[in-house]
């Protein structure tokens, strides 16, 4: 069995997508790449861009798909079964508009609660719910903004201001998950605001 963590980023590929709300998870991303020194590319095997590497002290995969969102989990199981990658060593970073900009949650498993990229993840891992989580919150549209509209515009200005703070909490909680367990980043992490006081 693999002992490398996968660790992977949801959004759209496309630079009409850059910096949308729905690409907070490649942000996300993008960012643990760098913090890594981990050099992603394109690899068309695994519909994603993937980059093999450290993070700290561990193994890690980080993957962002290029299937577009709603087919994630063509990605992420080719990804799996390549490197030999159990359910519990998966984490999934993606943005949830049901927790308030500044918020992040970790979660060790459940259903995909109307989120599009998770419901083909779990639909491509034959039903197994059983892996972990970092939503990202963005907030709700303000009325009478539509969801799809509101998902895929950009971050407002005082929200891009805050946005380098609360990705580097995601990426502390990404290395937390890996190195104390989920409960424990649950801990640390869930129910925090993010923002500055």
């Amino acid at each position: 069995m693999s002992d490398k963590y996968l660790i992977v980023g949801l959004g759209n590929p496309g630079k009409q997508y850059e910096a949308t709300r729905h690409n907070i998870g490649f942000m996300v991303l993008e960012a643990l790449s760098r913090r890594a020194g981990i050099v992603g590319k394109s690899e068309s095997r695994f519909k994603a861009v993937v980059g093999l590497g450290r993070l700290g002290s561990y193994p890690v995969i980080l993957a962002q798909p290029l299937t577009y969102m709603n087919l994630s989990g063509e990605a992420v199981l080719k990804l799996m079964n390549y490197y030999d990658v159990p359910p519990e060593r998966l984490l999934v970073i993606y943005d949830e508009a049901a927790l308030p900009f500044g918020k992040i949650r970790v979660r060790p498993a459940g259903s995909d609660a109307g989120q599009k990229g998770v419901r083909s993840i779990i639909q491509q891992l034959g039903g197994n719910q059983q892996f972990a989580r970092l939503r990202v919150g963005i907030g709700s549209p303000p009325p009478p903004m539509a969801m799809p509209d509101f998902v895929l515009s950009k971050f407002a200005p005082e929200e891009q201001k805050h946005l380098p703070e609360i990705i580097d909490a995601a990426l502390d909680a990404v290395e937390a998950w890996m190195s104390v367990g989920v409960e424990e980043t649950m801990t640390r992490y869930n129910g925090r605001l993010l923002l500055p006081q």
